[in-house]
């Protein structure tokens, strides 16, 4: 009935027999080590990178940037006062509403010069 020796001579035996020695728990994990490493380089560090620039380019919105919101809405920034968390965006020609900060998606640069204005600058008078 010495069938309770064996699995501890076998235990004892696989330990100190592989070529690592005790490094056999680590090498397990190291593969799961290594895929975190590589999906932080890939995916988390450029979202976390894209998030912080585009909070500070919300932070710095000044009158005339074209906006896009969460829900899609492309406006013009009417007022934006530093500290406070709302701007007045136009979103059609005489329809200003208020947005907080947190909702714009992106900034898409300065506002495009109104259609009266491209008219106006392709006529060419000649002399």
């Amino acid at each position: 009935m010495n069938f309770l020796i064996s699995p501890a001579y076998a235990q004892d035996a696989a330990s100190s027999a592989g070529p690592l020695g005790n490094l056999g728990g680590i090498v397990q994990i190291l593969p799961f080590v290594l895929v975190f490493i590589v999906f932080y380089f890939l995916l988390m560090r450029p979202q976390q990178q894209r998030q912080k620039q585009l909070k500070a380019t919300v932070a710095a919105l000044k009158r005339g940037d074209r906006v896009v919101t969460a829900g899609g809405i492309i406006g013009v920034v009417q007022k934006a006062r530093e500290g406070t968390s709302e701007i007045e965006v136009e979103i059609a020609a005489g329809v200003r509403v208020m947005v907080l900060r947190d909702t714009i998606s992106s900034v898409m640069g300065d506002a495009p010069p109104a259609a009266n204005d491209s008219v106006a600058e392709k006529r060419v008078v000649k002399s």
